[in-house]
């Protein structure tokens, strides 16, 4: 059964109690990290993860918050003994930007450094991504203010599917993906242009016919989340906040 690690469930300002919004994918042989705004390595030492055994990158999008912390994981990574190939998933603004990210520091005489392969993802609903020996995982166009692209995993073993929206306005395509999915992660910042509030997210999961639904991207929440999450289960009762640390099945 595939486990979603919640590195970050944080928007781009966010409270103390968490860091911006970034997830790990686990299964038997596959740990696949997806955006990394923060220190995405910290945050997976947090939750007892092996750096060496990190197969990839997937990135939504070009913005700070999601593709900002690459140079710094990547370095982590090395100090931490990773070998070998490094693949980093996305479509190309996305990866033109965490290349910026990334060349903007010389590693050339950096012995041993990884070798990142850089593979372009169409901005196309249920393009491939990538599949691993655990997962096979396709993209979700979302709608926001630069293309973004979310993921549905399928788990090849159970069946289980998992559906991120990453940065998007309510939309159908990120509905149709979401169909019948166990687990929806969908973010919540607000009613802002190309993004979503928490009855938004609702209103996805309910026409998409989820099991369960777990707002992340959430701003600053003064009450901690009361309103937000009240807002949403008036749609949708099976919906959760987010937090840092906690981990999902599917």
């Amino acid at each position: 059964m595939g486990r979603v690690h919640l590195l970050g469930t944080g928007a781009a300002l966010s409270g103390k109690e968490r860091t911006t919004t970034m997830l790990a994918l686990e299964g038997d042989a596959t740990l696949l990290i997806v955006d990394c705004g923060g220190d995405a390595a910290q945050r997976l030492l947090a939750q007892d993860l092996d750096l060496t055994k990190v197969t990839g990158l997937i990135v939504t999008h070009e913005h700070a918050d999601h593709v900002g912390g690459f140079a710094l994981l990547m370095e982590r990574l090395w100090l931490a003994g990773h070998k070998g190939d490094f693949h980093v998933y996305g479509i190309q603004p996305a990866l033109d930007q965490a290349r910026r990210v990334h060349d903007a520091f010389d590693t050339s005489t950096w012995p041993g450094y990884p070798n990142i392969v850089y593979h372009s993802v169409p901005l196309v609903s249920g393009a491939k991504v990538v599949t691993t020996p655990d997962f096979s995982i396709t993209a979700v166009p979302g709608d926001h203010s630069v293309p973004s692209c979310g993921i549905r995993v399928t788990d090849l073993g159970s069946d289980g599917v998992l559906t991120y929206s990453a940065d998007s306005a309510r939309s159908e395509r990120v509905v149709e993906a979401a169909l019948g999915s166990d687990l929806l992660l969908h973010e919540a910042s607000g009613a802002h242009p190309g993004h979503s509030s928490a009855a938004d997210a609702a209103k996805v999961a309910a026409a998409a016919r989820v099991e369960r639904l777990v707002l992340v991207h959430l701003p600053p929440m003064p009450d901690d989340g009361e309103a937000t999450l009240a807002s949403a289960r008036e749609l949708f009762p099976a919906t959760e906040l987010g937090r840092d640390g906690a981990v999902y099945y599917f």
